[in-house]
């Protein structure tokens, strides 16, 4: 393993904290939690009072105001245990971080808080039934009725929907203008005409509460706009970069994890009267996995440095989510053939990181999605 030196010392006792807290609070309730489908609000709470919950936020809103990779060290370990029920990282670095940069004073004050103490819980509602990545495509709407809007629609694939306090919803506002038609608006839970549909089941991330929702008639005070009217969308594209980082060193941590895992396995399993280990086959799949981990740690690293300096452009992170899932699905499936029909059973690490893994190359933008955006910056230069 090579020596990361984008963390100091602070941020390595940070991260033995995270561990242990995951050790004792999470990692012996994952299971139950799957069959829940959907993790306690309680680890939520423990998680808050431990500064685990946006720690980027500033002290004037209840935070500590550290830099981003506190959050990455939240988002590594949770992933390198596979801990995929919890959403912390959707809440830390995706749907708070719209509430700083474009909440009022108000708005701030009175959610911010509560975000980082685990009261609150959040979910951004983007993706429609057939729209997937084209946030363009969007059709719920809101319409401005004396000091409300009202705002109609549905939403699918959302995580943390289930336990979500408050909810970024990704509305129309003007659908004759496109993109610059397009809205965010606070709803919190409990809203007349806001339902939440049921918990949606999947190939992986069962203890992930994913859900569908929808909005009849819903009425919010001008107030819960977020931001300026028709300016949505630049929003959107402003914060993708940090989700695509985020979405990115999760599957890094992951792939490690689930990398050591199978070396310990291969060490103690016997075959033909010898160690699995001991097969060359198995030193070189492991040694081509370890090498391409090792190389895309580097780059990631570098991009989570240029994120910190704020110059990690929207080309750069899509290169780092596409290389980083992909290899993330690769790595598993070659440590996955490893462990035999073993490996297929659910209850092993690897089995669970196979399945949950799959979907990381296809939300915050696909790797189709991905490509397409790197080819654009090439064909501008």
């Amino acid at each position: 393993m090579i020596s990361r030196q984008v963390f100091d010392t602070e941020h390595k006792q940070f991260r033995d904290m995270v561990r242990k807290f995951l050790k004792t609070e999470a990692m012996p309730f994952h299971e139950e939690w799957e069959e829940q489908g959907q993790v306690s609000r309680e680890v939520w709470s423990k998680a808050g009072q431990q500064g685990m919950l946006c720690p980027t936020i500033p002290e004037q809103y209840g935070g500590v105001g550290a830099d981003f990779r506190y959050n990455a060290i939240v988002t590594e370990e949770v992933a390198r245990f596979g801990l995929t029920g919890i959403g912390w990282s959707l809440h830390s670095d995706i749907a708070v971080p719209y509430l700083e940069k474009y909440g009022t004073e108000q708005q701030k004050k009175a959610y911010l808080p509560r975000c980082i103490s685990g009261e609150i819980i959040t979910a951004i509602a983007m993706t429609e039934p057939g729209t997937g990545s084209d946030l363009q495509a969007v059709k719920t709407h809101a319409v401005l009725d004396g000091d409300d809007y009202v705002i109609n629609g549905s939403k699918t694939f959302i995580t943390n929907g289930q336990l979500a306090d408050l909810v970024i919803v990704v509305a129309k506002t003007d659908p004759s203008a496109g993109a610059k038609g397009t809205s965010l608006f606070l709803v919190e839970a409990g809203t007349p005409g806001f339902e939440k549909g049921k918990k949606l089941k999947k190939i992986g991330m069962k203890a992930q509460d994913t859900s569908e929702m929808f909005f009849d008639g819903v009425r919010v005070p001008r107030e819960n706009l977020l931001g300026q009217e028709g300016m949505g969308f630049r929003y959107l594209m402003q914060e993708l970069a940090q989700e695509r980082l985020s979405v990115a060193l999760g599957a890094v941590a992951n792939a490690e994890g689930i990398l050591q895992h199978t070396i310990d396995y291969v060490k103690d399993r016997q075959a033909f009267g010898s160690s699995i280990a001991s097969f060359q086959n198995t030193q070189f799949k492991l040694a081509e996995v370890d090498a391409e981990l090792t190389m895309l740690r580097v780059f990631i690293d570098k991009c989570l440095e240029l994120h910190i300096a704020g110059q990690l452009d929207a080309a750069t992170a899509a290169k780092a989510k596409l290389l980083s899932t992909e290899i993330q699905c690769r790595s598993i499936d070659e440590c996955l053939q490893l462990f035999g029909g073993y490996g297929y059973m659910w209850e092993y690490p690897v089995a669970r990181a196979y399945a949950d893994a799959r979907v990381q190359k296809i939300y915050a933008g696909t790797s189709e999605i991905m490509k397409l955006i790197i080819a654009r910056a090439l064909m501008e230069q």
